[in-house]
């Protein structure tokens, strides 16, 4: 479907949806799911109008809620007072970001583990997320909240033992111990071994600072968590406030091999072409330009500009990833996808559970092909969450991340998020006409 023109784009989840028993919250309880109760009356966290430009989970085949439909959603409230929560206080609100480990001499061949075996020609020239700009983004998408490179170098080292180019354990130095990280043959051969997610994890608790809110250790190697898992991409303990994610399998020369569509990421997952391809529906035909009468609709969930069409024609825009893209595309594209999964993560680390009221960066993905048709913006449920522990106010934090995408404007993501932002304020207050859209 690489010459599909996403002419026409779906607002409310697929056909599939219903099929495998996913029943989304009413617009009611998504409304009551963002507000707080108090004194008795309903103190509303965001207008009616603030969940125009928001769509529906999607639900494709495979898709997480559509492994685990009846997921139980988690409103503001319930969020708020949940005990188990880490709050936000003073002198305790830093988020840190552990930059990728170096490596000791003498252990030179584990470099060689983060090289794919199945990459396409040229993936070598493609450049990994740069450290700084994945605390940049943080810094804008938890604005309010400071965000620091972790001064203390973590290095991988000789664990004790015989030296082998295939141990079973690697040492991970922190500026105080020497910690044991398992390490295993990948599974599925995409990548020589790799590292125990579990183990990073109890790492990062032991380098936690303290005025850290949470920590984020980026590595550069693919990951599991237990013997059945091919692959892990990240995890947070979030009730510990640490977070593991590994750049290794969003590398976009691993696309092709993974079944990655670049074509239709976000935000052309809403394309409703490719919604019916992937629920083995028959496709529509090509739009032929004109456009048809809108269908009878719930005015609150379609606002007159709509942020998705925005989205889809700045992400259109540029260069096409699939014909003959530059290292320099491809590097964007990566730094997207390590930018989305680490705000994702530090998300739980705030106490906030994973998201079946909207298409919503806080949803769970259950694939490496869902993670890229997710949105890197959060719901209006999870915003008011987020707004509500880091003390700042959506438009400043919007300002935040305008900033951001319009130095990052080559990445189809940021660019498309820059136009959905946007977008949205115009759409704001308005959902009497519409755009073309489907209903079905």
């Amino acid at each position: 479907m690489s010459d599909c023109d996403h002419s026409t784009l779906s607002f409310v989840s697929s056909s599939h949806a219903s099929e495998c028993g996913f029943s989304r919250p009413t617009e009611e309880q998504r409304a009551a799911a963002a507000s707080l109760q108090a004194k008795g009356k309903l103190k509303r966290a965001a207008s009616a109008d603030d969940f125009s430009p928001f769509c529906a989970p999607l639900v494709l085949p495979g898709d997480d809620l559509s492994e685990d439909p009846e997921y139980p959603p988690q409103s503001l409230q319930e969020w708020q007072t949940d005990e188990d929560r880490n709050a936000v206080e003073p002198g305790r609100r830093t988020i840190y970001v552990a930059a990728p480990p170096k490596v000791d001499s003498d252990i030179s061949f584990v470099n060689s583990w983060y090289e794919p075996k199945h990459a396409e020609p040229g993936a070598a020239s493609v450049q990994t997320p740069g450290i700084q700009d994945i605390v940049d983004y943080l810094t804008a998408f938890y604005d309010g909240m400071p965000v620091k490179l972790l001064e203390e170098p973590l290095c991988l080292a000789k664990w004790e033992g015989k030296l082998s180019k295939s141990p079973r354990y690697i040492g991970l130095k922190t500026a105080t111990e020497c910690i044991r990280i398992r390490t295993r043959a990948s599974r599925d051969g995409v990548f020589l071994r790799q590292l125990n997610l579990d183990d990073l994890l109890d790492a990062a608790i032991s380098i936690l600072p303290e005025d850290a809110f949470a920590l984020l250790m980026l590595v550069p190697f693919d990951i599991y968590e237990s013997p059945d898992d091919d692959f892990a991409c990240g995890r947070a303990y979030g009730g510990s406030r640490v977070a593991v994610i590994s750049t290794a399998r969003y590398h976009p020369g691993l696309d092709r091999h993974q079944n990655v569509d670049r074509v239709h990421a976000w935000p052309a997952s809403h394309c409703k072409r490719y919604m019916d391809a992937c629920c083995s529906q028959r496709p529509k035909k090509k739009s032929s330009g004109k456009t048809p009468a809108p269908a009878s609709l719930d005015p609150t969930e379609y606002a007159t500009l709509s942020p998705l069409h925005a989205a889809v024609a700045a992400h259109d825009a540029l260069p096409s990833l699939t014909d003959s893209p530059t290292p320099a595309a491809l590097s964007a594209l990566w730094l997207g996808r390590a930018c989305r999964t680490a705000s994702h993560e530090l998300g739980h680390c705030l106490g906030i559970d994973h998201c079946v009221y909207y298409a919503c960066a806080m949803q769970g993905t259950a694939s490496l092909k869902e993670d890229a048709r997710q949105p890197p913006f959060l719901c209006p449920v999870d915003l008011a969450k987020l707004l509500s522990a880091t003390g700042t106010d959506r438009d400043s934090r919007y300002q935040s991340i305008l900033a951001f995408c319009d130095k990052h404007l080559d990445c189809h993501l940021f660019s498309a998020f820059a136009a959905w932002i946007r977008a949205q304020s115009i759409a704001e207050g308005t959902v009497g006409k519409r755009a073309r859209h489907s209903d079905e």
